[in-house]
């Protein structure tokens, strides 16, 4: 300990940081806040580290403990005397003797080590609050220093992840293009446009719609577009009239205007155009689904496969399981105990919340009205704590023991994706069949009282850890009476229970890949032939092994591309620090999706459709959800219509440009990529950028652009030495219709 001390002594933690003290000052009481910085540093020149500093400011009397929710931060104290308790995981709490000191206005600050390089903001502490001694839980602010205030904090030793200024630049330049596009350049691409060679004002109000004959395409989704003589006609099945209608007006407005004379034909590839919304880990109202609907359908998706039930929150009304809401949609400071009537806090974004029955029908309505399917999952057997911790409540409240999920003498030991250790029901129980058939029923009744039909119910089926049922004495008479030898023939009698159940109501299931893989020849034949779709979010095993869409497809069950490297829409778009997303998959942005080829990705595969995932963990609010999506789902929407090649991607870039005006008119938050840097001889600076109509401006010395900064014309040349002496860096930022981009770094070299 002298050692470590002695090495993270002020000085050798850069500027900014600060031993742990405790300050006295007047008693005139202030609110509580929290400031927050990190700074990477060396231990012994060799295993790197990152020190947070938490510093405490305010009224602190009575303070017990601050608790706040930060990913992947297992830490330790500089001082000795401070304490960081695991309340859950991603929950924290620090306890230290110097809350008993505390005054009325008064500063406490903590120094946090955590092994490993601080990256990504997306790991920034989140949902701070304070603990009280008389047991009041109080919300309070967080102000995070930037992380780009310090190098030192998303560069270590030079070797930063965060793409450099030239970097961008090069990216920039074989993005932009000086083309416009055409007025039949939309998003998903036309399947044919044929031009007639002459040019009428077209009434675009008064669209005329028509049955498709027969013989133009056997696909149940192929119009027809006829434009010429100053109209527009349009022949589709009746039922994709409103949709067609919808499209229209987004691409070419509502007004009367000048078009060239052309017939379109246009179908998709791929009958299954799929986004999962995730509201489980971080909750959205209503209303923001509602928003993405109708984002969907303007880009032609067909199904929302809805996240509502995961490990941290249950989110959809149960009338005969009030349990799984009333404790499972909410959440608060915890003991971990077990006995409070909530879940913890998790991720730091909206915790408390959940659809009414009412609201799911209104948006299975809505959905429907655009031709888009709801898919619900309900998580199972893994991924399912927040169901195990409600149905621990009602075995408790009732008395009942068959409505347990988990068995109370489980000596199992394992942790899951998200290090959670007791989060999977247990297939020996009646507990889990009881809790899937009320669900199945109260979900078929709400698609009929909607008036929409129940395409499937997803049943998760993924991520059960290794050693997950291994110390249930249950299963292991279960094994023995089934003749088992292994975990996943346990999985897969589970899955053949649900699927029994779900036949029975006349309804299919879907699942994660792990349902359709690696399974017995019997477990196929009985599946298989009920399974709606399966999402393969990963594709490559082990050398020697069939692609794991390959594996699916060849067992009997449709494929949904849906992997990580190309679909996850949550990975964060590039590399910079103060972009929100995670990165173990990668980075993905709009052109990642947009090569996403399915006959590369699966070859020989028959693939049903592509979807693209939106887990929640990063996301705290509408804006940022929209962000993820937009530009981002453009990408996947063009490959979800077309499986070959269609745009270039300056073309693409082009047509997304034309598209941001849209979306500020209908409201939506959207991602704006940053500008390129490039310094010559160490005092000739160039930026550029990837849209045609944006502004750029540029700071020299080390503080970020804002609105007030100089302006540099794109591709012009500036002799920074102009305006700072000895120049280091060069910043710069660019604004397109008023929405700011992250800033873009280039170091100059000494």
């Amino acid at each position: 300990m002298k050692k470590l001390l002695a090495i993270l002594a002020p000085a050798a933690l850069g500027a900014g940081v600060v031993a742990c003290t405790t300050a006295h000052a007047d008693e005139t009481a202030a609110p509580a806040v929290l400031n927050w910085e990190t700074v990477n540093v060396m231990v012994d020149s060799v295993k790197p580290m990152s020190c947070q500093t938490f510093t405490l400011v305010g009224d602190l009397r009575g303070v017990q403990r601050v608790a706040y929710n930060q990913l992947g931060a297992h830490s330790h104290f500089v001082d000795p005397a401070d304490t960081l308790i695991e309340l859950f995981p991603g929950y924290w709490a620090i306890g230290s003797p110097k809350f008993a000191q505390a005054t009325g206005n008064d500063t406490i600050t903590f120094q946090l080590m955590s092994p490993g390089h601080y990256r990504q903001m997306a790991y920034q502490p989140d949902g701070v609050h304070l603990v009280m001694t008389d047991g009041r839980i109080i919300d309070i602010d967080i102000n995070r220093k930037d992380i780009l205030d310090n190098p030192d904090s998303y560069g270590f030793n030079g070797k930063s992840r965060m793409p450099s200024g030239a970097d961008i630049f090069a990216i920039n330049e074989g993005i932009y293009s000086t083309d416009t596009a055409g007025v039949y350049q939309v998003i998903p691409s036309f399947k044919s446009v044929t031009m007639g060679g002459g040019v009428s004002d077209v009434n675009l109000a008064d669209i005329e719609f028509k049955t498709l004959p027969e013989g133009v395409s056997e696909n149940p989704e192929a119009y027809r577009i006829t434009v010429g003589e100053g109209k527009m006609v349009v022949e589709a099945d009746q039922k994709l009239w409103e949709q067609i209608r919808r499209r229209l007006a987004h691409n070419f407005g509502t007004e009367t205007r000048l078009m060239p004379d052309a017939v379109i034909v246009d179908y998709p590839d791929y009958g299954y155009r799929g986004v999962m919304i995730d509201i489980a880990r971080n909750y959205q109202e209503p209303g923001e689904i509602h928003r993405i609907l109708d984002l969907m359908a303007i880009y032609n998706f067909n199904t929302l496969h809805f996240h509502l039930i995961d490990d941290e929150a249950w989110r959809l009304e149960i009338n005969g399981l009030p349990e799984l809401t009333e404790i499972g949609a909410h959440r608060g400071y915890t003991t971990a105990s077990g006995d409070d009537p909530f879940l913890p806090r998790t991720y730091g974004g909206k915790q408390n919340g959940f659809l009414t029955q009412d609201d799911y029908i209104a948006i299975l309505k809505h959905a429907d009205s655009l031709n888009i399917a709801v898919i619900p999952e309900v998580e199972s057997p893994g991924h399912a704590r927040a169901a195990v911790i409600a149905m621990n409540h009602r075995a408790k409240r009732t008395g009942d023991d068959s409505w347990l999920l988990r068995e109370p003498n489980d000596t199992s030991v394992y942790t899951s994706a998200q290090d959670y250790h007791d989060n999977i029901m247990n297939p020996a129980l009646p507990g889990p069949y009881k809790v899937m058939d009320i669900v199945a029923d109260e979900i078929i009744d709400m698609h009929k009282r909607a008036g929409v039909p129940l395409k499937a119910i997803h049943i998760g089926g993924d991520e059960v850890p290794r050693g997950g049922w291994s110390g249930s004495q249950a299963v292991k008479d279960l094994m023995e009476r089934e003749g088992f030898t292994h975990q996943d023939q346990v999985h897969a009698y589970f899955n053949r229970k649900v699927h029994d159940i779900f036949k029975q109501k006349g309804i299919k299931l879907s699942g994660w890949q792990e349902v359709g893989k690696g399974h017995s020849e019997e477990y196929n034949a009985e599946l298989a032939p009920d399974t709606y779709s399966v999402n393969c979010w990963a594709t490559n095993v082990r050398p020697g092994q069939p692609l794991i869409p390959v594996q699916v497809a060849e067992a009997g069950f449709p494929v949904i591309l849906s992997n990580v490297e190309r679909f996850y829409l949550d990975m964060t778009y590039n590399y910079h620090p103060a972009e929100r997303g995670l990165s173990w998959g990668g980075c993905v942005d709009e052109f990642t999706s947009l090569g996403g080829y399915p006959a590369e990705m699966a070859p020989g595969v028959p693939v049903v459709g592509l979807q693209g995932q939106l887990f929640a963990e990063t996301l705290r609010e509408p804006a940022t959800l929209e962000m993820n999506l937009l530009p981002k789902m453009l990408g996947l929407a063009e490959r979800a219509w077309n499986g070959t090649p269609t745009y270039s991607i300056p073309a693409f870039q082009t047509v997304i440009s034309e598209e941001m005006p849209k979306w500020d008119a209908d409201g939506y938050a959207y991602h704006v990529r940053q500008p390129g840097i490039k310094v010559t001889d160490g005092k000739f600076v160039q930026v550029n950028s990837p849209y045609r109509e944006s502004t750029v401006r540029v700071t020299f010395d080390g503080s970020n652009p804002d609105e007030n900064s100089l302006a540099l014309p794109v591709d012009s040349v500036l002799d920074i030495t102009a305006y700072n002496a000895a120049p280091t860096e060069v910043r710069a930022r660019l604004w397109v219709n008023g929405h700011p981009s992250l800033v873009t770094i280039e170091k100059i070299a000494e």
